[in-house]
């Protein structure tokens, strides 16, 4: 019988014979036999795919669904090279990169950062980004500059921006092979992250494909039982953008719920030790420079498009501080958090917390054992949620996780429209505050609202299929978490059961004293 536990569990991967015996062959799973979107749309083609026909390792076609999805990703990619293409000579002219939806941080940040004066990130001049992605602006930027030097014509932020994009979309190809490589089964489920609108217009704007791929190599390295590579690449995500800190949270609502937390120690302690040595030297050295990110995220004021963004410039204001023929827009409570940022930063992290711990007591209550994708995309969206800063980039973020969390194709579209309306709206709103008028700014304030319910609505619908998990097809395919590692197989430890009896008991007994109560009250007195 093949073993459940951390090590030596079968490939969850390899279907099995009549006999037993483990099938060279991975059937594939057809989206359009259990999406009603997908299905929908395959009556254009004749109709879901049948009973009898052929597919998966079966076929002998060269384009097998792996390599569909890899050449789907690489059109995507220089699609979104094109779509970038009239801003990579930086020659920005009537707001042009605005206009032409083509503006990216890369390009912008090369000046911005001193890279073009042969500025050592850190050591010479401040960076606002964790170590690791100041690391690669200076990898790229330092040869780009030495080059100019003996080559007068060279485009100095075009080069960089060129490189910097071909290194991004290297990572982006590698996650989209990670998540092919984690349902060898489902591969189709791999097109949520491809053919999401939103990365053919977000791709390069910043540099957030680096932590992407990383992470994408983490959950990998996790569901392959390697916990210390894990940890390395969880640690190395970490210092290239700080969102994958909040991955490990589910690590340990899981490791609590099954008892096998040494695995999950191990990832965590490995990737801590990974952070401290990649921030060692720039921390001991150039340590104001270090410092700027924690800094920046520490003052910065509200950003467009969150949460508190959309309270402090709702249309209708519910205001008690209005000045008669003075503009007046918002609710107090936002208007006066903005004023206030010790107190918004304050309010942002309660209500993240509050988040954790609705996601860690989901972790105990659900029927059966929540995977590892759906609870890390439920964490990352809580903190969008619920941040002060929400740039456009971060929906890079929550794709790849929400293709491994539930690969259904309705709710997806439905966000990933908002998201396409919000980055539309987010180059109008910017024109806006330059002095060209392109929409009523109240608009934008209805789009940023749309993106926020969107993302919350996709939550919830990942939340119901970890309460109901007989509505989850990855459960369905294969009678387990693929990505879970060390948790796959694992059973309940034996305090879940225990709490849960002892929650039964607590809240009944608090009905039974209430019902009394309410008797006692409406009986007739002597």
């Amino acid at each position: 019988m093949a073993e459940t536990g951390s090590g030596g569990r079968t490939d969850p991967d390899a279907p099995r014979s009549h006999d037993g015996a483990t099938s060279p062959v991975a059937d594939v799973v057809s989206p359009s036999r259990e999406d009603g979107v997908v299905r929908g749309l395959s009556e254009v083609v004749g109709g879901p795919l049948g009973d009898h026909a052929v597919s998966g390792g079966r076929t002998h076609w060269w384009w097998t669904p792996v390599r569909i999805v890899m050449a789907l990703a690489v059109v995507v990619f220089v699609l979104h090279w094109i779509q970038k293409s009239p801003c990579q000579d930086g020659a920005w002219s009537d707001y042009e990169q605005y206009k032409r939806f083509c503006y990216t941080d890369v390009l912008a940040l090369y000046y911005a950062e001193n890279l073009h004066h042969g500025a050592v990130p850190y050591l010479d001049h401040e960076v606002e980004y964790p170590v690791l992605t100041g690391f690669l602006m200076g990898i790229i930027g330092l040869p780009v500059h030495a080059i100019a030097q003996d080559r007068p014509d060279l485009n100095q932020g075009q080069a960089f921006y060129t490189i910097t994009a071909l290194v991004l979309m290297a990572f982006g190809l590698a996650a989209i092979a990670v998540t092919l490589a984690l349902r060898r089964r489902r591969p189709w489920d791999a097109l949520l992250f491809v053919l999401a609108p939103a990365l053919v217009v977000t791709a390069t704007v910043n540099w957030d494909l680096l932590a992407v791929g990383l992470t994408a190599f983490y959950f990998y390295a996790w569901a392959r039982n390697r916990p210390v590579l894990a940890g390395v690449m969880l640690g190395l995500a970490v210092a290239a953008k700080f969102y994958p800190l909040f991955l490990a949270g589910p690590l340990i609502v899981l490791a609590a719920r099954t008892g096998r937390v040494r695995a999950a120690a191990t990832t965590i302690g490995t990737a801590a030790a990974t952070w401290v040595a990649v921030n060692a030297y720039p921390f001991l050295v150039a340590r104001d420079g270090w410092s700027r990110f924690f800094e920046l995220s520490r003052t910065r004021p509200v950003d467009w498009g969150t949460f508190w963004y959309i309270g402090k410039e709702w249309p209708f204001p519910l205001r008690s501080d209005c000045i008669e023929g003075q503009p007046c827009l918002g609710l107090q409570p936002f208007v006066d958090l903005a004023r206030d940022i010790p107190a918004l930063n304050l309010w942002s992290y309660v209500l993240f917390g509050l988040g954790c711990a609705g996601i860690a007591i989901l972790t105990w209550l659900a029927p059966r054992r929540p995977r590892l994708a759906q609870l890390s995309f439920l964490v990352v969206a809580a903190f969008l949620l619920t941040s002060k800063v929400w740039s456009q980039q971060f929906v890079l973020w929550l794709i790849p996780l929400i293709a491994l969390a539930r690969p259904r194709w309705g709710a997806f579209l439905v966000w990933q429209a908002a998201e396409i309306a919000y980055f539309l709206g987010f180059y109008a709103h910017l024109l806006n505050l330059e002095g060209v008028d392109v929409m009523p700014e109240s608009i934008y304030v209805y789009i940023s609202a749309a993106r926020w319910l969107t993302l919350l609505l996709l939550a919830a619908f990942v939340v119901r299929d970890v309460l109901r998990p007989q509505n989850d097809v990855v459960w369905a395919t294969y009678g387990d978490d693929p990505d879970g590692g060390a948790f796959a197989g694992a059973r309940d430890g034996w305090w879940i059961g225990a709490s849960r009896l002892w929650l039964h008991e607590r809240l009944d007994a608090w009905g039974r004293r209430l019902a009394g109560d309410r008797a006692s009250a409406g009986a007739p007195s002597a």
